[in-house]
């Protein structure tokens, strides 16, 4: 029997007349991540995205890429038949023959878009359930909490029978909202800020910065498997990682001269962000990204924030109101949690201060890092700022 995934749409209904673009970049993304499977035809109609593969045996790892393509919301696998009511009773009992083992109760759904089909919506439900009830003897009709559900979708083409959509990761197509570059460390936190801000449709890269010989070669390929991990939403991504020792030894240097320890994580947090956004406004991205939350550490409250607040691109913190929970949770379902968990050292806790200020001064910060120059630093960082393309995890 001839299976064919149906891609629902969800916020993307609500584009009124750009509904159209946003249809074409998603069946842009869905090729895009069935691009290493033969035989992969993709069309639309009445808001349902129709994709076929043709080597079926690889159907349960295409469905598993298909629900991390951001726009879709809810998809499902159907069997395809004629619109032809012996046909569809039969393939109907076919197609849920294999699934009933510990069912007891069942109801059919049915959905009519064709209206010059013969059998309205109820007279589908009816006969069909009464034919299923004759081949499959061990079920019974359960129209308010069944076991299983039968849903029949005669459409303009074909009929489609399957048994529910699973909840897809919704969203809007990755590349519909525009560019940003996202800042990735080793932690739980913005890998989790990338996935949100790709779900809105934003296509991202990321930069990451590294300090060897404080930093080993395996925090690095931490790295990069988490980026691997956001590919699959985001359907690959760059990934810039800048040299970042020499700024961080001077920093160290400099600020234990004048006994100021303490203000270490928040310029380097600016000088961070001041070589992101050199960057980004080098390689055309529109905003940065960060996994900052209020108070969650000594440079996450707000006057710290404030005090890294140096750029004049737009920085979006999508999980700056979020508590620690709700992040896990976030990253668990994502596959990026026991990857960040991983115990390989990044910069950012490199020559962590053992008293951070919780309550800096702008001014001091400004002119604790204007004393110490890291201008031409700042400079060769970008210049040598190393560059690798990431595919998704395959």
């Amino acid at each position: 029997m001839k299976e064919i995934f149906l891609a629902k749409e969800g916020e993307i209904a609500l584009k009124g007349l750009n509904k159209k673009t946003f249809e074409n970049v998603l069946m842009k993304n869905i090729r895009y991540a069935l691009s290493e499977y033969e035989g992969v035809n993709v069309h639309r109609a009445q808001s349902v995205i129709y994709i076929q593969v043709a080597d079926e045996s690889r159907y349960n790892a295409a469905y598993d890429r298909l629900t991390k393509v951001f726009g879709i919301n809810a998809l499902c696998r159907a069997a395809l038949c004629e619109k032809d009511f012996d046909v569809i009773k039969t393939a109907a009992v076919d197609y849920i023959r294999g699934k009933t083992a510990g069912v007891r109760t069942f109801k059919v759904e049915a959905k009519r878009a064709d209206k010059k089909f013969p059998l309205d919506s109820p007279a589908i439900s009816r006969e069909l359930g009464g034919y299923i009830l004759e081949q499959i003897p061990h079920l019974s009709v359960d129209v308010h909490k069944p076991d299983l559900t039968v849903n029949i979708e005669i459409r303009e083409e074909h009929c489609y029978i399957h048994t529910g959509n699973v909840q897809a990761a919704g969203g809007l197509p990755v590349g519909t909202s525009g560019y940003a570059l996202g800042l990735l460390s080793g932690g739980i936190d913005s890998p989790v800020a990338l996935y949100m801000i790709a779900k809105r449709g934003v296509k991202t890269a990321t930069v990451h910065f590294e300090a060897p010989p404080y930093t080993s070669e395996r925090a690095k390929l931490k790295v990069i498997s988490l980026a691997q991990k956001i590919a699959a939403y985001n359907g690959g991504m760059r990934f810039f990682c800048v040299p970042f020792t020499e700024i961080q030894e001077k920093l160290r240097d400099g600020l234990s001269a004048v006994g100021e320890d303490g203000y270490f994580t928040i310029i380097m947090r600016r000088l961070m962000l001041s070589i992101a956004e050199r960057i980004a406004e080098k390689e055309g991205f529109d905003a940065l990204i960060t996994g900052e939350s209020i108070g969650q550490v000594a440079s996450q409250t707000m006057g710290a924030l404030t005090c890294t607040n140096v750029c004049e691109i737009p920085v979006f913190r999508p999980l700056i109101g979020m508590d620690k929970s709700e992040i896990v949770k976030i990253s668990e379902r994502i596959d990026t949690f026991e990857t960040s968990s991983l115990p390989y050292e990044d910069c950012c806790t490199v020559f962590t201060p053992k008293h951070p200020r919780t309550h800096p001064k702008r001014d001091i910060a400004e002119k604790l890092q204007a004393d110490i120059n890291f201008g031409e630093m700042i400079e060769a960082a970008v210049k040598n700022t190393e560059i690798i393309h990431i595919k998704a995890e395959s």
